[in-house]
C-alpha cells in the first residue's frame, strides 16, 4: 500500500508539473496584460480541475449561496494541507493569492506566481506592511483574493484551526468588501501535511459559506469579524469530522 501510495505521489507532482507547462503560455497573457487579470482565476481552474481528474481524485465544490461574479471578495479558508492551494483554484469566482514568498524560489513557477498574486514573508514585519498594501490596491483593481488566515500550515492539532491574523479582515474593512468564509474538508486525509507526503483515496470538497458584510465596519470590528469567519468554519469541520 505505501509503494502505490508513493508512486500516486510522484504522479500526481509530475501530472502537476506537465499542466503548469502546458497552461504557462497562457498564465503569460495576464502577466503582460494586467488588464486580463481574470484570465488568471479561469486558467486556475482548468488547471485545478485537470489536475484532480488526472490523479483520479474525486471533488466538489458546493456554494451555499450564489456568490456574485461581478462582485470581488476576500475568501478566507483553513489550511492543513498543500492540496488546499490547488482545491481553491476550484473556486467558482476569479480570484488571486496572497502566499509565502519562498514560492518565489521555484524556477518558473515563481516567476508566474510573483507577476500574478501577492507573496509575503511572515517573518518580515516590512514585507506584511507591503503585502497589505498590494492586497487592497488589487482589491482596488477589482480582484478577489484567497488568503489563508491561519498565516500558513500551523496547526498541531488538525482539523482544530490556530487563531486567525488580522490581515484578510483589516483589508475587508478598509475596503468594505466580503468576507467568505470557506470550509475545506477532507484535505489533512487526502494530503496529510507530514513526511514522507503522500497521497491518500479521499474526496476534496470545499465550501463556499454565505459572504460576511462589512459595510459600516470599522477597525474597532476587527475581532468581531474574524470570530465570526472563524465560527462559520470551525463548525463545519466539528460536524463534518464527529
Amino acid at each position: 500500500m505505501n509503494f502505490i501510495r508513493a508512486l500516486h505521489t510522484y504522479y500526481g507532482v509530475i501530472i502537476f508539473t506537465l499542466l503548469f507547462i502546458v497552461l504557462f503560455p497562457f498564465l503569460l497573457v495576464p502577466i503582460l496584460f494586467p488588464s486580463q487579470y481574470r484570465l488568471t482565476g479561469i486558467i486556475n481552474r482548468w488547471w485545478a480541475k485537470l489536475l484532480f481528474i488526472f490523479i483520479f481524485v474525486p471533488f466538489e465544490v458546493e456554494e451555499r449561496t450564489p456568490l456574485d461574479r461581478k462582485r470581488n471578495y476576500i475568501f478566507c479558508p483553513n489550511h492543513f494541507s498543500y492540496l488546499d492551494i490547488p482545491t481553491m483554484g476550484l473556486n467558482p469566482v476569479n480570484t488571486i493569492f496572497v502566499g509565502k514568498s519562498s514560492m518565489e524560489k521555484v524556477p518558473l513557477f515563481g516567476f508566474m506566481y510573483r507577476r500574478l498574486h501577492i507573496t509575503v514573508d511572515r517573518e518580515s514585519f516590512r514585507s506584511r506592511g507591503n503585502t497589505m498594501i498590494a492586497s487592497m490596491k488589487a482589491i482596488d483593481e477589482g480582484k478577489s483574493l484567497v488568503i489563508y488566515p491561519e498565516g500558513g500550515m500551523v496547526t498541531q492539532d488538525v482539523p482544530q484551526m490556530v487563531s486567525f491574523k488580522d490581515g484578510a479582515f483589516r483589508a475587508a474593512i478598509e475596503k468594505q468588501i466580503a468576507i467568505v468564509p470557506v470550509t475545506i474538508l477532507n484535505n489533512w486525509k487526502v494530503l496529510p501535511d507530514q513526511l514522507p507526503m503522500r497521497l491518500h483515496w479521499g474526496m476534496v470538497k470545499v465550501i463556499l459559506h454565505e459572504p460576511i458584510d462589512t459595510t459600516g465596519m470599522t477597525l474597532n470590528d476587527v475581532n468581531q469579524l474574524k470570530a465570526k469567519t472563524f465560527q462559520v468554519i470551525d463548525s463545519e469541520l466539528k460536524q463534518q469530522n464527529s
